[in-house]
């Protein structure tokens, strides 16, 4: 597996590997030095279950290219501004690939159309497709977090054919590098473990597992101060404490320290009885339900969760503590909530998908999939004693 060294740079302290016994060790990181403690970090990648796949309806293997209000002239114009070559854009314009209903142009472009298009190229135009809620796939692709294809597809199940046709169709929004064209991918499969087989790759998310090294190298107190978030009666404390006391060399799970409620879903997807209220839990809900022991699923409501932001909750700079929530803001408008765990590790749930797992990730990967624009800003609230 090759490895690459981690860009964020609170997490660049240290890059671990190597072979012990003939067998390879997973790349590990060390988190910077602080109160938390020393903490190794590892990656790991979460898949959902073939039962939960089940329920979720597949795209057909056509690829389409959506335009809303637009022309074949007007088409042509914005394939050639993205750099679409000139034999590619003859056969997409030609009557058997395109489609027009009234003011919506739609494009069909084949395999070959896909692969004939550079990352340049492709950027630029599915940046473009992505402004239309009809390009699902450009609008919210796969990102392949930390930007490392090779351990991307490790493990995964995609034949020799669908691996390489995967790495020829990245492309990159922003810093981001992010596969859209999961038609293309399901039109090589042959069967249905073939078509699971997909659909467990362009669903898997990246998460990190997190351990802390003991015997602790850092004040008591300030370490029991961290991970309580300075709250009195804290749930965990008697843990917290104990692992203080601790003598002998070893790495405990940080997901110990996590409220309950999240300690049960971390690295988890979310249930389908979940999704009964009318909309299965968010960002918003995972935020502010942290520190709680019974979540409140008030919180699905967008409009009150901001009101209880406000209210109760300060806003506060950087540095940040374990449990305050950071929002992503563009122009006023809210993009997405996560929770701070430690260093520039953030707890986060990507959307009210079933498909979103609840995980831990950098706080640069989480920025890369919410940026809009060069203005988007993090402003981080900490819960009120």
């Amino acid at each position: 597996m090759k490895l690459s060294l981690p860009r964020s740079l609170g997490l660049l302290a240290a890059v671990c590997w190597g072979v012990v016994g003939g067998a390879a060790v997973e790349p590990m990181w060390l988190t910077k030095s602080g109160p938390w403690g020393q903490l190794e970090v590892r990656s790991v990648y979460l898949e959902p279950p073939e039962s939960l796949l089940a329920v979720i309806a597949k795209p057909s293997t056509v690829t389409r290219w959506t335009f809303e209000q637009n022309t074949p002239a007007g088409v042509r114009a914005v394939l050639a501004k993205a750099g679409v070559p000139d034999d590619v854009v003859v056969r997409l314009l030609s009557p058997v690939r395109l489609v027009e209903s009234g003011n919506t142009i739609i494009l069909l472009p084949e395999r070959e159309d896909l692969v004939a298009l550079g990352m340049e190229v492709r950027s630029a135009l599915y940046l473009e497709l992505a402004k239309s809620a009809a390009n699902e796939y450009q609008r919210d692709p796969v990102f392949v977090q930390g930007g490392d294809i090779d351990d991307w597809l490790e493990g995964v199940s995609l034949t020799s054919e669908q691996r390489s046709l995967f790495r020829k169709l990245l492309w990159r929004r922003g810093n981001a590098l992010v596969f859209s064209d999961v038609q293309a991918l399901l039109s090589l499969a042959k069967g249905p473990q073939e078509v699971t087989a997909v659909f467990q790759t362009i669903t898997r998310v990246r998460s990190l597992v997190i351990g802390l090294r003991l015997p602790l190298t850092v004040d008591r107190k300030d370490f029991i101060d961290y991970w309580t978030a300075d709250q009195v009666g804290a749930p965990r404390l008697a843990f917290i404490r104990a692992v203080t006391q601790r003598r002998a060399q070893q790495v405990i799970d940080v997901t110990h320290f996590l409220p309950s409620a999240f300690r049960l879903r971390v690295y988890s997807f979310p249930e389908l009885d979940l999704g009964l209220k009318g909309r299965f839990p968010d960002c918003h809900w995972t935020s502010l339900n942290f520190f709680n022991r019974e979540p409140k699923d008030i919180y699905l409501d967008t409009r009150k969760a901001a009101e209880h932001l406000l209210k109760d909750y300060v806003a506060v700079d950087a540095p940040y503590r374990y449990g305050d929530v950071l929002c992503f803001l563009d122009d006023g408008e809210g993009l997405h909530t996560c929770v701070h765990i430690v260093d520039d590790i953030v707890l986060t749930k990507n959307g009210d998908s079933i498909l979103a797992p609840w995980t831990l990730m950098r706080l640069q990967d989480v920025d890369e999939i919410y940026r809009r624009t060069p203005s988007t800003r993090i402003q981080a609230y900490r819960l009120k004693k």
